[in-house]
């Protein structure tokens, strides 16, 4: 793991946007599309609009989804809400390249599994993403693995569905299997209530979820005051 100090959380935004695009860049040359999975959060919407100011080969970059809160659309619970209005009502974005969760669907479970399938087609079979960002909760929760709920024993299947609720949604998330198989994960941490699980994570310790995640590939942006007890 490699660990990036920032001063402030503007600066980790505006860092991970031109990581993210370089990124790009090189994989879209080497293999011709690229495919980006995007968690929520304050500090990820700006870096999105960072992103979408930047030279990307836009027609052959993908986006989907590392989480979903089980709400209408619109919602301003929904991290697609937020997703639309940072980046792809600013960057040039096929519509076609942007794969939502279908959380809206009468059947979420089945929905999970389509949106797995929706991904192999896009990604590969095993399906593998090439940059997944992820946030850190003060919990240390990532993507919508969030302490103690069922979703964390997930192993047969890259897509599932919390098993209770969290900040009173249920949620739709990638599950560890699909994570530990990207090419390239992207932490993005700010915050003063963010020091203590920063060096839980640094320290792959499982008793919060992201310490389960595999560190071999992964890239931490911190800010200052995240990063205080590194």
């Amino acid at each position: 793991m490699k660990i990036e100090v920032l001063p402030d959380a503007d600066a980790v935004a505006a860092s991970a946007a031109v990581f993210i695009a370089a990124e790009a860049h090189e994989v879209i040359e080497a293999r011709g599309a690229f495919v980006l999975a995007v968690s929520g959060g304050r500090t990820p919407w700006v870096m999105l609009r960072q992103l979408a100011k930047l030279d990307v080969p836009w027609a052959k970059f993908h986006v989907v989804q590392v989480d979903e809160r089980i709400a209408p659309a619109g919602d301003p619970d929904r991290n697609l809400t937020h997703l639309r209005a940072s980046l792809m009502d600013l960057a040039p974005i096929p519509a076609a390249n942007l794969h939502p969760m279908p959380v809206e669907a009468a059947d979420p479970e089945a929905a999970a599994a389509e949106y797995a399938r929706e991904l192999e087609r896009l990604c590969g079979s095993p399906m593998v993403i090439d940059l997944v960002h992820l946030g850190l909760g003060p919990d240390g929760h990532t993507a919508s693995l969030v302490p103690g709920d069922s979703v964390l024993n997930v192993t047969d299947r890259d897509v599932a569905l919390t098993g209770g609720l969290y900040q009173k949604r249920r949620r739709m998330t990638l599950t560890y299997p699909a994570l530990n198989r990207a090419r390239k994960l992207l932490w993005v941490v700010t915050g003063a209530d963010k020091p203590d699980p920063l060096v839980q994570l640094r320290a792959a310790d499982p008793a919060i979820p992201g310490g389960r995640v595999d560190q071999g590939r992964a890239v931490v942006m911190a800010d200052a005051v995240a990063a205080a007890k590194l």
